[in-house]
């Protein structure tokens, strides 16, 4: 089973969290059975199951590239204001 990142994880709900680890240790026991094509299926259910949390990171991504932009534009104007 392929797991996500830790950054993914850290922005999963209680409940999809609970939700992941249960569907993670079901997938490893069917790949220990050589039940690969279900544990496909799981995969997919995990893949599904992430994709609020990649958005949360990428919306945090976004605000923090947003809040760089205005930083670095208050600090253009002050660096303006100074040699006038």
């Amino acid at each position: 089973m392929r797991h996500c990142s830790v950054q993914v994880r850290g922005l999963l709900t209680r409940d999809e969290l609970d939700r992941y680890n249960a569907l993670i240790e079901v997938g490893s026991y069917l790949e220990s059975q050589t039940r690969y094509d279900l544990a496909y299926t799981v995969q997919k259910e995990i893949d599904l199951l992430i994709q609020p949390a990649i958005e949360r990171l990428k919306d945090k991504g976004r605000e923090r590239d947003r809040a760089t932009q205005e930083y670095l534009e208050s600090k253009r104007l002050g660096a303006e204001t100074d040699e006038e």
